[in-house]
């Protein structure tokens, strides 16, 4: 991607916080027609030659991916909070009026070769920690022992497993870093004046990276 120097994030523990927290992503593969795109969430856990962590996940057995795609170099681009930003939230409008419209974001994009996993066993376990992360908050959290477990088999036999170990990770936090401070400050507080729980959101992100 597109990755001018003042928008760049490598820190890895960041960057590992980020995909924790919005960890619905986009896998991205080459298909015999084109790039192939799959939405679906991941876990991450720490290790990896590299270093960078390695994403787990499961997809349908009747989706191609987890043949078409092992041992292919893959794209996986997690997305956080984004919005529009208004040239009325520059002090800079009233000063010189040389402001224009442009899109706050964070994205995270992690790549690696993809690994099928057709084992009922990792895949139980795999289900009841991805459940584990999801449910967990609740007051009464569902757990996959409450369903029949001639069900859970069934279900488990419809699904394969998924792995990348990480060879690249890279973040991209559009925070209106190449704009004055007072800027900044400017577009954080017109984010939060929305009432917008999504562009509150995005504010939050830019203060907590220092970006307002």
């Amino acid at each position: 991607m597109y990755l001018p120097a003042h928008f760049e994030e490598r820190r890895i523990d960041v960057l590992h916080a980020f995909v924790r927290e919005h960890p619905f992503a986009l896998l991205v593969t080459a298909g015999a027609d084109g790039p192939v795109a799959n939405g679906l969430p991941f876990l991450l856990d720490a290790g990896g030659e590299a270093g960078l962590g390695v994403l787990r996940g499961h997809v349908a057995r009747a989706n191609p991916v987890w043949r078409d795609a092992v041992d292919a170099p893959s794209l996986v681009v997690f997305q956080g909070p984004d919005g529009y930003v208004s040239p009325s939230f520059y002090p800079a409008k009233a000063e010189h009026g040389k402001v224009v419209p442009t899109w706050n974001y964070a994205m995270v994009q992690a790549r690696g070769r993809l690994r099928a996993i057709d084992d009922r066993e990792w895949l139980r376990a795999f289900v009841a920690r991805l459940t584990e992360r999801h449910e967990s908050a609740r007051a009464a959290p569902w757990a996959v022992t409450d369903a029949p477990p001639d069900y859970v088999d069934t279900m488990l036999r419809a699904i394969v497993g998924v792995e990348i170990e990480l060879t690249a990770l890279v973040g991209k936090w559009k925070l209106t870093q190449n704009r004055t401070m007072e800027d900044r400050r400017g577009v954080a507080h017109g984010l939060e004046a929305t009432a917008d729980e999504r562009l509150s959101k995005l504010a939050r992100l830019m203060r907590d990276a220092g970006a307002a």
